[in-house]
């Protein structure tokens, strides 16, 4: 039975409508002068993004994207330079031309929401060059209603078997003025570096994502999705305001070599008109195949402690001797600690054979399946799942990738017979240092962006599915989405993480929390390690108070999530900790109810495994009043909101970052609630279903 509805329109509000679809009009017109010799279009389903196909007098292949009439992306170039024939750029003519659409939602095993929906329009365009025999090349455009995804596909064609790729030439013509939130690409800290806010124009070479926000009021984050046996892409400004990828280079020759037929990885652009509809599209993932692993119940959401802290607190070193953090003894503790505040895994580092000396960009010492004398491997994982606490591997390998290799399987399958079902890994190394083996077996150094090294963090993602084991990877190849479709890679780091709050100079400032939302995260999943309630590092003040901590659980999306403080701390701030107990991982839907890109953000997750709901909210150095409406809880159900916020007096330095307020009140989806943080501050909430009302404290606990 279908709904009906009634609509009226008074004369103003035909005026009104008039009015705007004549402006509607106005810059369909605009745009359509701009784009010229159009050969094929796409539009999303809501009617919105429009993406038009050129191909110029030359030959040379073009896009351009409008949104409710307006150019956002102006005709921007497409094609590639090759190594051993003449560049696929120039000389085009439109063959095939195809459509298809396509409406499915389908289920994540794990994820910030249950179920997606994938829901897009196709177009594939096949350009023909005659002049090298019809050699063809495709491009296909998927028209989101937030966003565009294209990618180039090289078919199978005697014309060009082997594709030595130097260059790509694809383009983002960003049409209006913006600015910029972006960090440094193609640098010696790769993926570690604070954001710049600056105008479009003063990018220089930009690791992906990229957020934008211009004149007009339009985000648009740059991306790419499927990252698969190819060289990543950083942005580099070529002029104005046009970006263009830079593949990462190989030491090895091409940036990419492959063999026909073959797709390339997306390109992606989310567009919206609210910073908050950034984190909510689903286009990373929609973009990628699905689950190749098959039953993957294997894999567990799960926070976890660990003998991490203590190292970047110069408190316990990796490397044995009288000061080794990882003992028998030590992990044991964490077990205990771990058994008794309800979490599943205890991570260990600094386990293995290899610490001592230089490993730092070196890793040719490292033993993947040897522990030191002081730490029994098969006793302390023993001795924890028998108290239900999984111990966690880590592989560090001082970007050593050849070393890794030849012991990856061994150690993996070590993992498994020890019932070790996840394992972090590293690649701490200069950038562009990392060593890899050669497909003629000879060791060479190369970037943990170029295709050969995608292939390796791949092939150690797959192999560990073998052995039903999760990875976790730091030091990473930045995420795009591949999550979807290898459900074991759970988490990486790929950004300045909470280590520098321990040593970085600078420490992380306020605003980075929150600009991670719009930029980092728009990738997937980060292992951020938040929940230093101390707020100390090594010799420096965290700019954070302690009810930021407990939003960020909320915030910043992994699942799997560290509490990260010393056992000690948290039996110090036991009324802190119990939000860090309770906060769940894994979650059946998000929301994000606020915020804009490096100033504040209010997330709402609900909790796949039972009723409740959750809030967390951050902002910068700036002191801010948020309305938050609850209509995301059930209605007709009362619910306890157990409230962590900033106190009255609370700062983002010195004693004032511990002054926290905790109370519960009864609440429903009609209420609304005034969140007030303080500078560097935050408030997290649980909601909590009751049968009867909720009972107000007559006391908030001040701490």
């Amino acid at each position: 039975m279908g709904l009906k509805l009634s609509v009226v329109f008074t004369s103003a509000c035909l005026l009104a409508l008039g009015a705007g679809l004549a402006q509607a009009h106005a810059d369909a017109v605009s745009a359509s002068a701009v784009v010229q010799n159009v050969v094929a279009s796409a539009e999303s389903p809501n009617g919105q993004l429009h993406v038009d196909i050129s191909i110029d007098g030359e030959g040379r292949l073009s896009y351009a994207v409008t949104r409710a009439g307006k150019l956002v992306i102006a005709p921007s170039r497409l094609g590639f330079v090759l190594a051993n024939t003449p560049k696929l750029d120039g000389g085009f003519a439109a063959g095939a031309i195809t459509h298809a659409s396509h409406d499915e939602t389908w289920e994540q095993p794990w994820g910030e929401r249950q179920f997606v929906r994938d829901h897009y329009n196709e177009v594939r365009v096949e350009a023909v060059q005659a002049a090298q025999g019809n050699r063809r090349l495709a491009v296909v455009f998927r028209v989101f209603d937030d966003g565009v995804g294209f990618r180039y596909e090289f078919p199978d064609q005697s014309q060009l078997r082997e594709v030595r790729i130097t260059d790509e030439l694809t383009e983002f013509h960003v049409a209006d003025m913006a600015t910029a939130w972006w960090a440094l690409g193609g640098e010696l800290s790769n993926l570690e570096y604070l954001y710049k806010q600056t105008p479009l124009d003063q990018v220089s070479q930009a690791q992906t994502p990229v957020t934008l926000k211009t004149q007009t009021g339009t985000y648009i984050s740059i991306h790419e999705a499927a990252l698969v046996d190819y060289a990543a892409i950083w942005l580099r400004r070529t002029d104005g305001q046009t970006l263009r990828a830079q593949l990462a280079p190989s030491s090895l020759g091409p940036a990419v070599v492959r063999q026909a037929p073959f797709n390339t990885p997306w390109r992606t652009m989310i567009i919206s008109n609210t910073a908050t509809d950034l984190p909510m599209s689903n286009i990373e993932l929609n973009l990628n195949a699905p689950n190749a692993l098959g039953d993957v119940s294997w894999v567990k959401p799960y926070k976890y402690v660990g003998i991490w802290w203590e190292m970047h607190l110069d408190k316990a070193t990796w490397s044995s001797g009288p000061r080794h953090g990882a003992t028998t003894a030590n992990a044991e503790h964490y077990i205990d600690f771990a058994a008794k505040n309800g979490f599943r895994g205890v991570l260990v580092e600094g386990w293995n054979k290899g610490w001592d000396g230089t490993w730092y960009g070196n890793g040719a010492d490292f033993s993947y399946t040897e522990p030191y004398p002081d730490f029994d491997i098969k006793a302390v994982s023993a001795y924890g799942l028998k108290k239900g606490v999984h111990l966690i591997g880590h592989h560090e390998t001082g970007g050593n990738i050849a070393h890794y290799e030849d012991q990856m399987d061994d150690a993996l399958k070590l993992d498994q017979s020890l019932g070790i079902d996840s394992v972090k890994t590293g690649y701490v190394h200069e950038f562009g240092a990392a060593r890899m083996r050669a497909p003629d077996g000879s060791i060479f150094y190369g970037n943990t962006d170029s295709q050969q090294a995608v292939q390796h963090y791949l092939k150690n993602v797959i192999t560990a599915a073998k052995y039903h084991v999760a990875i976790d990877t730091h030091e990473p190849v930045k995420d795009t989405g591949l999550r979807r479709t290898y459900p074991n890679w759970v988490s990486r780091e790929g950004a300045r993480g909470q280590e520098y709050n321990a040593w970085g100079n600078p420490i992380n400032p306020p605003e980075h929390d929150v600009n991670l939302v719009f930029t980092r995260m728009l990738a997937g999943p980060m292992d951020y390690t938040p929940g230093i309630l101390s707020l100390e590092g090594n010799k420096k003040d965290l700019y954070s108070t302690q009810a930021k901590q407990l939003a960020l659980y909320v915030v910043l999306y992994s699942p799997i999530q560290m509490a990260a403080d010393l056992p000690e701390n948290y039996d110090k701030y036991p009324k802190a900790f119990q939000f860090i107990k309770d906060v769940a991982v894994d979650w059946a839907d998000t929301q994000v109810l606020n915020g804009e890109v490096g100033d504040y953000v209010t997330f709402a997750r609900k909790d796949r495994h039972s009723e409740d709901w959750y809030i967390g909210s951050i902002t910068d150095e700036n002191a801010r009043t948020l309305s938050v409406p609850l209509s995301f809880l059930t209605p007709g159900v009362t619910y306890e909101a157990q409230i962590y916020r900033d106190g009255p007096k609370a700062d983002l330095k010195g004693d004032a970052r511990f002054d926290m307020v905790i109370e519960t009140r009864a609440v429903t989806c009609t209420d609304t609630l005034t969140l007030t943080l303080a500078p560097g501050g935050g408030e997290a909430i649980r909601f909590t279903p009751v049968k009867g009302k909720a009972r107000t404290s007559a006391k908030a606990v001040r701490k």
